[in-house]
Formats: C-alpha cells, structure tokens, sequence
C-alpha cells in the first residue's frame, strides 16, 4: 500500500500530466480552427465520424483494401 507522501507525489504527477494534455488539445483546437474548422476539436470529430459512416454505409470500392486502426 502507498504512503500518504507516495499518494501525493503521484496526484502531482497527474496533476501536471493533465496541465499538459488540457494545453496541446487547447493548441489543437486553435490549430484546427485556424485551418477552417469552425468549431475546431469538434468539428473535426464530426467530420470524421461523418467520413467513416459515408464509408461504411457505401462499402469499400473494388480494389480498395478497408481502413484500419492501431491505436
């Protein structure tokens, strides 16, 4: 079980991992709204989501191999 100072040290770790992923998807979002997505992070979900049911609703064209994802 950890320490109290342990638990501590860990939650300012975290703490400071979040500080930096809430500044690059802030920066993101300007970079997305700069290149004309007017609601930037979202917008670009929404474009994707709308790609991908285009895609699946239409099939792969002959020849096309489909779309995957590591992630």
């Amino acid at each position: 079980m950890e320490t109290n100072q342990e638990l501590k040290r860990r939650v300012a770790f975290l703490e400071s991992r979040l500080d930096q992923f809430e500044s690059e998807l802030s920066y993101v979002n300007q970079l997305l709204l700069a290149c004309g997505f007017p609601e930037g992070v979202a917008s670009l979900k929404y474009t994707i989501e709308d790609l991908l049911s285009e895609e699946v609703s239409e099939g792969p064209s002959s020849g096309d191999k489909p779309h995957t994802f590591d992630f």
